[in-house]
């Protein structure tokens, strides 16, 4: 693997996923296509979360309430990420929840308008990270904290190049069909690059218990949400990349909370 080409994908890998801006000299010659720069997901993904862990931890070093600890990071990655993937999962809720069939569910789901699903959504995606990461910031240290969400930004867009590879486009003309899908070679090293980065960063400041649960709690995530997209609208899109992102982070969080 030449670093280099690593660097570029890992570049387009951050400005794919958030609203970084991204020098354009990695995009020098690139047909616009993500089937190999999939691979650095994990490391865009701790990249991209950078600012809000260290808010986190700052906060925690002065003993901000949890609360409001939790809420200030999480609106600092929205703003990073351009609440990209909830926008995913607030898309793919109304779709899936309140589509009759799948030509109505991706209908619904191309609607940039939010309906209830998409709205009940959101509420617990926020509620649930937050008091996640609130629990989180009363039983870590503040460097701790940092790393435990950096762990976890890691692990949920690792979720996302496996939901991605598993599933085939579910309509042609949609983003996700357009860059291309994901290089078996590419996956596997997304795979191994997120389990050991979680890895790294989580077993110094927690217990390989709560590392077991957290990964397990993402595979369920993928595997639960797979079916059901698969089901309804016989594929992924990119607003289920997005949702799967979402649920990955919400279920790890929550399994951290519990363990630690």
């Amino acid at each position: 693997m030449a670093i280099h080409d690593f660097i570029d994908d890992t570049a387009r890998s951050v400005a794919f996923l958030s609203r970084v801006p991204v020098p354009q000299r990695h995009f020098t010659g690139h047909d616009g296509r993500l089937s190999r720069a999939v691979r650095a997901f994990p490391l865009a993904g701790v990249l991209i979360a950078l600012p809000a862990a260290a808010l986190a931890a700052v906060l925690s070093a002065i003993h901000a309430p949890p609360a409001l600890l939790a809420f200030a990071a999480l609106a600092l990655q929205v703003l990073v990420t351009g609440a990209l993937h909830e926008d995913g999962l607030s898309d793919s809720a109304d779709g899936i929840g309140g589509g009759r069939d799948r030509d109505s569910a991706l209908a619904i789901m191309k609607d940039s308008r939010v309906g209830s699903y998409g709205a009940v959504a959101l509420i617990l995606s926020f509620g649930l990270r937050s008091s996640a990461i609130a629990a989180l910031a009363t039983v870590l240290t503040p460097s701790g904290l940092g790393m435990a969400l950096l762990a976890v930004a890691a692990a949920s867009r690792t979720a996302m190049v496996w939901h991605w590879s598993l599933l085939p486009p579910a309509r042609r003309d949609g983003v996700a069909a357009s860059v291309g899908e994901p290089d078996g070679s590419a996956t596997i090293f997304a795979l191994a690059s997120g389990i050991a980065i979680a890895t790294l960063l989580l077993l110094p400041h927690g217990t390989v218990l709560a590392l077991l649960l957290a990964l397990a709690a993402a595979v369920a995530a993928v595997l639960v949400f797979n079916r059901i997209t698969g089901r309804k609208i016989g594929g992924h899109t990119g607003d289920t990349i997005g949702a799967t992102q979402q649920l990955a982070e919400m279920s790890v969080l929550f399994a951290l909370a519990l363990a630690l």
